[in-house]
């Protein structure tokens, strides 16, 4: 059963559609690369997915039982961000607030989710440390173990590697992809680097002039896969 259904979405700002029609859905355990040229509404859909921003028209489906708050969230990070003045710990927590409902402080559970959560991004070490004093690597850590807290069923990410030099680069992939096989969290990832996107995605959606949504293997044999990806002619 899909974890979440969009049927006839049209995304935009003040009535200004960026994409139309948009049909896909995903299940459980799914990795869905959202692929496509810059201005296509990448992000825009993922804040429509979030219920950041409401779509224009269509509808978003929750399925198999999903709650709002089994979803968790990395954005792209600003440089206000890079500069924040709190502990990793402290910022690891903030991911549990969706738990706490009206109550003003953190229980054991939450403190016990935020601690392993740390754990799985190897950054326990840092949770006293100042988060502006990191490397871009380690906070990109810190900020997805935030995003975990909160990521019960589904993670979405925008571009979670920009910025970060190859090794880390890859280490981050590497720990998205084991969040994905060994932990059973869904992942929907915004990304411009298309060969990561291939390597590691079970579905590509691919929105733009041309829209396209489906297994990786069905993307890579579509005439847009291969234009996208470099191998058009490549069978000629």
């Amino acid at each position: 059963m899909a974890q979440l259904t969009c049927k006839n979405l049209t995304l935009g700002y003040d009535n200004r559609a960026i994409q139309e029609d948009l049909n896909f859905s995903i299940d459980a355990g799914d990795y869905l690369c959202i692929v496509g040229e810059n201005g296509s509404g990448k992000s825009t859909l993922m804040k429509t997915l979030l219920h950041l921003q409401p779509p224009i028209s269509g509808s978003i489906e929750p399925g198999d039982g999903l709650k709002k708050n089994e979803i968790g969230y990395l954005p792209q990070q600003t440089l206000v961000q890079r500069d924040f003045p709190a502990s990793v710990r402290e910022i690891v927590l903030s991911g549990c607030q969706s738990r706490c409902g009206w109550r003003p402080f953190y229980n054991k559970e939450e403190k016990m989710v935020a601690q392993k959560a740390m754990e799985k991004m190897m950054i326990q070490d840092l949770a006293d440390h100042c988060y502006r004093e990191l490397s871009g690597g380690q906070q990109q850590r810190v900020l997805l173990a935030r995003a975990l807290c909160a990521a019960q069923k589904i993670l979405l990410l925008d571009e979670p590697v920009s910025g970060l030099d190859p090794r880390v680069t890859a280490e981050m992939y590497q720990l998205i992809k084991d969040l994905n096989k060994k932990d059973g969290i869904t992942i929907i990832m915004i990304s411009h680097d298309i060969a990561a996107a291939v390597k590691y995605a079970t579905h590509i959606l691919h929105i733009g002039e041309h829209c396209f949504f489906g297994t990786k293997k069905q993307y890579l044999q579509s005439s847009l896969g291969k234009a996208f990806t470099g191998q058009e002619g490549e069978d000629e």
